[in-house]
């Protein structure tokens, strides 16, 4: 049903295993080398999950800048929830702002976490449990499993890390210990549990101080929410506490997985963080430059050659239509239009500016 998922999953580990395999010091039998290729499969995912996480650190970033625009949103719109979600997309689009992405690098690595959990399971389907096929250990020991042949399943089984098959459980069924007889001593619980706690605590410390580092880089707004306080929490305390319920649960391998990804996003975040923060001051920087190189230096007259450019243009023949209309009509006790003894206007000396009686009340001649 998941195929799409196991034969990429089983492929990358496949190929990993034959790289550390040919190293003669190592061999394809050697449990240090079937733990690394299931570190450098999770290397392999993140590298390529790369670019998705840098976008998912920015968009974070972008809706922490935006918290105070969607909660004025949703303030303004709390009787509208139609509306509301119109105006979030439209504050969404102008921003470039695309929520998925902050989801994608979780969302493209559980699939990886599920076809991992099912390939090295497969290894061992002995058991009868849920999703086990009940095979004798013959049967197992001579199926392939998925790209892996019937050479590569027996070296599996062959591997000890520590003494510890790397596909076993601390609480793993006595039944399904016995498969690993043909290929070795059959481990104990005390020889799994030796190798599974210490990779249970180490995974459950890295993924604590990863949240806090995530949790640190949040704005003071962000924190404050309700809904962000409560995955904070989930975060720092809830989920590395599940890590050590659930590790006597999880195949060694898995415990493997979840180190070697919690060692990869802790250098992951401070690089990409750095490389951001750095990018955001030069962009400071460049803003502080350019309004030091437009504002006036210190003691200099400001130019007013623009100013009067902009005068002459608005006064030329290309403005005229804007040329405030001239109010028809005379006015009565107007200087200028009054008559002389002899009938005649009278005119303003010549230099003299023009004199006018707006907004004065005309004077009444006397009879």
């Amino acid at each position: 049903m998941l195929d799409f998922i196991y034969y990429p999953v089983s492929g990358i580990l496949w190929v990993w295993h034959k790289v550390f395999g040919a190293i003669p010091f190592l061999g394809p039998d050697s449990g240090i080398t079937w733990a690394l290729s299931v570190v450098f499969l999770v290397f392999t995912l993140r590298a390529v999950l790369y670019k998705p996480f840098v976008k998912q650190v920015r968009t974070t970033r972008q809706m922490q800048e935006l918290q105070p625009q969607i909660k004025a949103l949703q303030k303004k719109y709390s009787g509208d929830r139609q509306r509301q979600a119109t105006e979030m997309q439209k504050l969404q689009k102008e921003h470039g702002f695309n929520p998925i992405m902050g989801c994608l690098p979780v969302l493209a690595q559980a699939p990886v976490f599920i076809g991992l959990f099912h390939v090295l399971r497969s290894f061992n389907r002995t058991g009868t449990g849920i999703g086990q096929l009940g095979m004798s250990v013959e049967a197992n020991a001579n199926t392939p499993n998925y790209f892996f042949s019937v050479e590569d399943v027996q070296s599996f089984l062959s591997a000890r890390l520590f003494g510890a098959p790397i596909s076993a459980w601390i609480t793993m069924p006595k039944a399904q210990l016995d498969a690993f007889a043909a290929y070795g001593p059959i481990p104990t619980v005390l020889n799994i549990a030796v190798v599974a706690v210490p990779l249970m605590i180490i995974a459950s410390i890295a993924t604590h101080f990863n949240s806090r580092a995530s949790v640190g880089r949040q704005s003071p707004e962000a924190a404050a929410n309700p809904q962000s306080a409560i995955m904070n929490k989930l975060a720092l305390w809830v989920f590395p506490l599940g890590v050590l319920v659930g590790g006597p649960f999880l195949p060694i391998a898995i415990l493997l997985y979840w180190v070697s990804n919690n060692i990869w996003t802790y250098g992951q975040q401070h690089i990409v963080f750095r490389k951001i923060d750095e990018e955001e001051e030069e962009k400071k920087q460049a803003a502080i430059a350019r309004r030091a190189d437009n504002a006036p230096k210190p003691g200099a007259r400001p130019d007013l050659t623009k100013k009067k450019k902009k005068a002459a243009t608005a006064t030329d023949g290309s403005d005229a239509d804007n040329e405030p209309e001239i109010v028809e009509g005379i006015v009565e006790g107007d200087i200028s239009d009054q008559p002389n003894g002899d009938g005649s206007a009278s005119k303003p000396k010549p230099g003299a500016r023009p004199q006018s009686n707006r907004g004065k009340s005309p004077k009444r001649k006397r009879r």
